[in-house]
This record gives structure tokens, C-alpha cells and sequence, in this order.
């Protein structure tokens, strides 16, 4: 008995050693917050990026159905190509050269109808020979291009099959409000039919605002990664608002920020294709820019949000409707307009003789001017690259060459290419793409990476095709 006390005692004092340890020097410190300073509310990180789905759950939103209406609508583009480059500076002393390599490069691409047209990103088909399109159920088909608008990073692509195709129907972009719940649907590193949630963070974003192509894409924090350009952007109802294509990241990978064409521009760019076989641009046909402390100043302006006008073109619409230098733009059609982005995004979705109601500010007075919209037109282009001029033809003058497109050189810019005698020989492809227009021209000079070769197809005044490769 005596020895069993003992071991009690000591079990007991043990325990009020070990906890007086853990309370001197091993519980956490407490934190004591004032009542006055208190946030409510507050839910840990950790929890909210553990269950995404949970939250929007609470707020009465089911992904679960837009994924099935899009996921099988979204297939994956597989491009094939021949590149002359080569792998290393050993073949290239071996070879004499570059060899010719067939190369490989995917993404993806959202069907529009049920016969087999197919949106996607110009630069994921751009150089292809040969297209491979494979459908969520794993069927594949070839595909023909039907059109590109390397301006807007827009091609239109064509499959046959045997089937009936599901097909996201398109949403209106400009109705897609800033924190909006969206999906992007695509197949990032080659894993088919990926679905990833988010929202919408910005509209009318300009990546590069000394860029001339006008951009304005929407942002998303939605995740997206290479294989997922060309792919679709959706609302929760499963309607297309956007096609991604792009992501601003050191890595090369997601980092939280997402851009997709708006769906209201790629729509309007697939039916230019298909209706008239080319993009169809209209221009209000001001020169200008968003307001900024110094343009206020310049021209007087009180507000600062808008479009300030820095000029009018003679003979355009925004001339005929009575725009003057110093007006600011705020709406188009009662869309707000803040910036330069918001104005060319709206604009580039519609066509030449749409007419455009526009309420500018002027001297403190607001006025509505019905704009009827001008053709973006060019007469000529200098590919300087090549050193050349060229410019768009009499359509008789074609005939000559037993010929339906092309451009007509119409001067030699460089010492090397004025000795040929080259004015009035028609450019009839460039890159293995038909040309028709000197916007044509223009849109795939443009869309080339800085040193990439170019290949013209010349036709010469015999009528004989001739092909040259300018480094």
C-alpha cells in the first residue's frame, strides 16, 4: 500500500511539472485584440483557397451545369508544320544550313455550330500544314482553315463529321459585368477538357498601350496555361463571352492573371469571314486618347474619364456627324466609355455603314452624334522587310495573270530589290496564305515574331509562280 501511494504522488507531481513546462514555455502566446480594432467577418486564407466551389455554392451558383453544356464543345487543336531551322550550330555547318523539321504545337478550339466551325487563336494554327481536331470523346477529324484575323488573333476552322456537334452558343461580352463568375474550358499541357473557375477581374484591357492593334481583352483570374489559347471563356449560364488567349507571367505559366478576346469581336470577325471572306473594320476616324492630366490641361477638360478626340479625318463619319478636336467621348450606344480601349473594343464589333450613337462632352454641354461608321482602308504598305512596296490592284489588272487575289508591287524601296524591275509583279501569297488586300498584307507582316522568315510567292510577268524566302 505504502509503495502504491509513493507512485501516486510521484505520477501526480510528475503531471503538475509537465504542465507547468508547457504553460511557461511552450503554449502560444495570446493575442489580445481590441474590440474597437476588431474585423468581423474574417475567414482564414487557407480555407477560402481550399474550397472555391463551397463558397460559390453559398452564393447560390452551381458550375456543375455550364461544364457540361462546354466541356464537350471545347476539343483540342493539334498543328503540324516544317520549320527550317537548325537545332544547332553542329547542323548547321554539317547540313550547309537549316534542314527542313516537322514540328508539333496544340491548344484548343470551341465549336460554334453543329456542322464543324471551330474559333481558335490565329497563332495556334499560324504556320500549320496540317490541323488535327479531336473531340472530348476522342474522335479525330483534319480541319481546314476557313479564314484568320492575325490583328485580332482570331481563325475560323472547319471539321466534317459524321455527327451532329455540340456547340456553345455565343453571350453577349459587353453585358459581363467585373466580378462575374466565369469558366475556362481548354486543354492546358495536354490534359483534354480542363475546367477552371474564376471571375471576371478587368474588361478592356490593353496589354500594350503603345501597341497600334487597338487591343481589349478580357481578364480573368480563371486559370490558364499554355494549350489553353484558342479555348473558351463562359458565364454560368454555359454562353461564350470570350476566347482566351493570352497570360502576363515571367514563368510561362498562370500567375493570376488571364485575357480572352471578347466573344462580341471574335463573333463579329467569324462572320466577316464567312459572309465576305475577310475582316470588315469599321473607324470612327479620329485620332485620340484616354484622358490624362496632361490632356486636361491642353484642352480644358474637367472630367477625367473618357476619350479626349486629338484630331478628325477629312471625308470620315466622325467629320460628316460634326465631332471636333477637344470633344470627349463618354458613351457609344449608352456604353460608358473611360478609356481608349473601351471605345476600340466596342467599335471593332461593328462594321462599315453601322451607324453609332456617341455623347461627347463639349465645352460642358453633352451631345448625342449619330456616327455612321467609314471603312478602314490602306492603298499600300511597305513590307520593309522585304523592301517593297505593294498596293491593292484593278481587279483587271489581275486578270492579266489569270488571277482572283493578290497585291501589285508598286515600288522597290531597297538599292538591292531596284534592280530587278519589280513594279507591277503581283505578290499572290505570303507564308503560303492568299493575300487580296494590303490589310491582308499588313495583318501577317504584323503578326510575325522579330528575325522570322518570310516566304513570297511572286507571280512574274509571264504568269509563272516563283518562290523566294527573305531572312
Amino acid at each position: 500500500m505504502k509503495r502504491f501511494l509513493s507512485l501516486l504522488v510521484v505520477a501526480i507531481l510528475a503531471g503538475i511539472f509537465t504542465l507547468g513546462t508547457y504553460k511557461m514555455f511552450l503554449e502560444p502566446e495570446a493575442t489580445v485584440v481590441n474590440e474597437s480594432e476588431a474585423k468581423p467577418n474574417l475567414t482564414p486564407v487557407n480555407y477560402t483557397l481550399t474550397n472555391t466551389n463551397a463558397s460559390a455554392s453559398v452564393s447560390g451558383i452551381d458550375f456543375t451545369t455550364a461544364a457540361e453544356k462546354t466541356v464537350n464543345a471545347v476539343v483540342h487543336v493539334k498543328q503540324y508544320g516544317i520549320t527550317r531551322t537548325p537545332r544547332n550550330l553542329m547542323e548547321f555547318f554539317r547540313n550547309g544550313g537549316a534542314q527542313e523539321r516537322r514540328i508539333q504545337g496544340a491548344g484548343s478550339g470551341v465549336i460554334i455550330t453543329e456542322d464543324g466551325y471551330i474559333v481558335t487563336n490565329n497563332h495556334v494554327i499560324d504556320g500549320a500544314t496540317d490541323l488535327e481536331i479531336t473531340l472530348n470523346n476522342n474522335k479525330s477529324y483534319k480541319a481546314k482553315v476557313v479564314g484568320t484575323a492575325p490583328q485580332s488573333d482570331i481563325a475560323l476552322i472547319k471539321i466534317d463529321a459524321e455527327e451532329k456537334l455540340s456547340y456553345i452558343p455565343f453571350g453577349d461580352s459587353n453585358s459581363a459585368k467585373i466580378g462575374e463568375w466565369v469558366l475556362a474550358v481548354g486543354n492546358p499541357f495536354n490534359l483534354t477538357s480542363t475546367v477552371t473557375a474564376g471571375i471576371i477581374s478587368a474588361k478592356s484591357r490593353d496589354l500594350d498601350e503603345s501597341d497600334n492593334k487597338a487591343q481589349s481583352f478580357i481578364q480573368t483570374d480563371a486559370a490558364i496555361n499554355p494549350g489553353n489559347s484558342g479555348g473558351a471563356l463562359v458565364n454560368v449560364r454555359g454562353e461564350l463571352i470570350g476566347i482566351n488567349t493570352a497570360i502576363t507571367s515571367q514563368t510561362g505559366s498562370y500567375v493570376g492573371y488571364a485575357f480572352a478576346v471578347p466573344s462580341n469581336n471574335a463573333k463579329k470577325i467569324i462572320d466577316d469571314i464567312i459572309e465576305f471572306g475577310g475582316v470588315q473594320r469599321g473607324i470612327l476616324g479620329i485620332t485620340g486618347g484616354t484622358i490624362n492630366p496632361k490632356a486636361m490641361e491642353t484642352y480644358g477638360i474637367s472630367t477625367s474619364q473618357g476619350v479626349v478626340v486629338a484630331s478628325v479625318a477629312d471625308d470620315s463619319g466622325a467629320k460628316k456627324a460634326g465631332l471636333l478636336e477637344g470633344d470627349v467621348i463618354k458613351e457609344i450606344d449608352g456604353l460608358p466609355i473611360r478609356k481608349f480601349s473601351d471605345l476600340t473594343g466596342y467599335v471593332n464589333s461593328k462594321r462599315p455603314k453601322d451607324v453609332i450613337n456617341v455623347r461627347v462632352l463639349r465645352k460642358n454641354k453633352e451631345l448625342v452624334l449619330p456616327v455612321t461608321l467609314s471603312k478602314y482602308e490602306i492603298q499600300r504598305y511597305k513590307i520593309n522587310d522585304v523592301g517593297v512596296e505593294v498596293a491593292n490592284p484593278r481587279k483587271d489588272y489581275l486578270k492579266k495573270f489569270d488571277l482572283d487575289h493578290g497585291v501589285v508591287i508598286s515600288k522597290a524601296l531597297s538599292s538591292r530589290m531596284k534592280r530587278y524591275n519589280l513594279e507591277g509583279l503581283i505578290i499572290s501569297e505570303i507564308d503560303g496564305k492568299k493575300v487580296k488586300s494590303v490589310i491582308e498584307v499588313k495583318e501577317i507582316i504584323e503578326s510575325k515574331y522579330k528575325d522570322e522568315d518570310i516566304t513570297i510567292s511572286l507571280v512574274d510577268r509571264n504568269g509563272q509562280k516563283r518562290e523566294f524566302v527573305f531572312q
